[in-house]
């Protein structure tokens, strides 16, 4: 489904601060819906010089009433002729109303005798648009100029019964109507916030500019009995109710929408939100939306304690692993030098590698690791593994950003391989016949380069070292090397990867990760 943001790129000339304008309508604009039991529509004109033609930008519709418009007509061109009412508005930058018929996306459209191609569709029931509608066309002002227009579309005649809660929704609507006019809503800076975000339906609390309230919905007043709140609202302020909230205050104080949430028990928690009802810039009441985000906020705070065990456990690995790391180090110092100490120095680098993911969990919400951050402490870990008189340089291109934790513990120690490999063998001095005779002397300062690519598919990695470079016809599968074998069952066991290594001024080493499932999505 194109969305409004591709739609006005696509087919008018708003520019970004006018669109974001437009944005926060759409975010907020269900209440005006709610309010005044109505579908609606917002139009923007396509050429503003002639304003011949428009373009259906969004569509609402009441969770108060029964819809209206069954069918989306997002995207849909409106003929500047058929809605002059729209045009006035724009033009005029006032409220217009009038009669016309709503238009039929051109997908349902049926074929039919001349002129009958924009009649609605039957489905059998009721007519999925009605042939003529009321529109009641409010211009949206951005700064000076009307750059779009709001179309609330009703019945020629309305059946609904007229009382109290009816006259007050409706009321609401006209102000927030007359601050569209005047450029005062949606308001300006104010965030576009949907989640949790209240309906009418929700509870709704109508304030006077003194903060007493003049008005409380059924659900509200349901909502505030949830919270103690067993007086009558009306003529008290939220104080008086015992309610420590000062959303109310700082709405009439700034004339500026206020959100916050009150947790007056410990097993309730009501979301407030406040919106200032403004007539010539002053602050003349306060419209109190009301949602009972209790369950909302106990699954937010059960998925929070989850996390934290979760980060909590690999906190406690890590630790366990470090512990592990030190016992390895201690047992290989009190051994005299030979296979034995460097087969326990091997394993607790092997060992301190998957710590180094755990510490990253412990830290990180979620099961994506930053692989950057564990790449830079392998560095460091091969760099300080160097004893030889020649020093050697770990260079780092590319990043392969974030990964699943199931990628990042068997990469961090096949990295951790190959870098300890590189630094270790492939610039010491071969005593043992068995070095490459094309291969290049060993340089007075080794190079092994790292490259990292992430192409959303798959891992490229490449090892490339100026070292004394492969044996001659060394191959990775018949190899004798435990590191070597670790690595190469864990890239085609676990990574379900490739590797390959090879001779070119050095030893190479390549390695192709894939990050989608055999037969499923994206792993990442």
């Amino acid at each position: 489904m194109t969305t409004p943001a591709e739609l006005a790129a696509r087919h008018t000339t708003l520019d970004g601060a006018e669109f974001d304008h437009l944005q926060r309508l759409l975010v907020s604009w269900g209440v005006l819906a709610d309010l005044s039991f109505s579908d609606f529509l917002l139009l923007a004109p396509i050429d503003r010089s002639g304003d011949e033609h428009l373009v259906v930008l969004g569509q609402t519709r009441p969770t108060t009433g029964a819809t209206l418009l069954r069918l989306d007509l997002v995207g849909e061109m409106v003929e500047g002729a058929d809605w002059p009412w729209a045009v006035q508005a724009l033009a005029g930058g006032r409220i217009v109303t009038g009669v016309a018929t709503v238009p039929v996306p051109a997908r349902m459209r049926q074929a039919g005798p001349p002129g009958a191609s924009g009649d609605a569709p039957d489905t059998g029931e009721v007519p999925v648009v009605p042939e003529l509608a009321r529109l009641e066309c409010v211009p949206v002002r951005f700064e000076d100029d009307p750059i779009a227009v709001v179309v609330r579309v009703g019945p020629l005649e309305d059946q609904r019964r007229t009382g109290r809660l009816e006259r007050v929704y409706r009321d609401l609507y006209q102000r927030l109507a007359a601050m569209m006019v005047s450029g005062d809503y949606p308001f300006a800076g104010e965030e576009f916030i949907t989640e949790d975000a209240p309906r009418v339906g929700d509870g709704l609390l109508v304030a006077e500019d003194s903060g007493r309230f003049t008005y409380a919905s059924p659900n509200a007043t349901s909502a505030l009995h949830r919270m103690g709140v067993s007086d009558a609202v009306e003529g008290h302020t939220l104080s008086e109710l015992g309610l420590e909230s000062t959303a109310l205050e700082r709405c009439l104080a700034t004339g500026a929408p206020v959100i916050e949430e009150v947790e007056r028990r410990p097993d309730v928690i009501v979301l407030f939100h406040c919106t200032p009802l403004l007539a010539e810039g002053a602050v003349t009441g306060v419209m109190v939306l009301l949602r009972d985000v209790t369950d909302v906020r106990r699954l937010d705070r059960l998925l929070l304690s989850k996390d934290a065990a979760i980060r909590e456990v690999h906190h406690r690995v890590k630790n366990n692993l470090q512990t592990i790391s030190s016992l390895l180090r201690l047992q290989a110092r009190r051994l005299e030098p030979g296979k034995g100490q460097e087969a326990l120095r091997e394993a607790e680098r092997r060992v301190r590698s998957i710590a180094l993911v755990h510490e990253i969990l412990s830290r990180e919400p979620g099961d994506e690791v930053p692989f950057d951050e564990i790449v830079s402490s392998l560095v460091r870990m091969a760099e300080d593994s160097v004893v030889s008189g020649a020093g050697v340089e770990i260079r780092v291109v590319g990043d392969i950003g974030e990964v699943p934790a199931d990628v990042a513990t068997p990469l961090a120690v096949v990295l951790a391989e190959l870098l300890q490999n590189a630094v270790e063998h492939a610039f010491a001095d071969d005593d043992s016949g068995e070095a490459s005779s094309d291969a290049a002397p060993s340089p007075t300062v080794g190079h092994v380069d790292l490259s990292l690519a992430n192409d959303g598919y798959g891992l490229t990695i490449e090892v490339r070292d100026d070292g004394r470079g492969l044996p001659p016809g060394f191959d990775i599968e018949a190899t004798s090397s435990l590191g070597l074998s670790i690595v190469r069952d864990l890239v085609t066991s676990q990574l379900d990867g490739m590797i390959g290594m090879d001779s070119d001024g050095g030893t190479v080493v390549t390695i192709d990760v894939p990050l989608r499932d055999r037969q499923g999505p994206l792993r990442r």
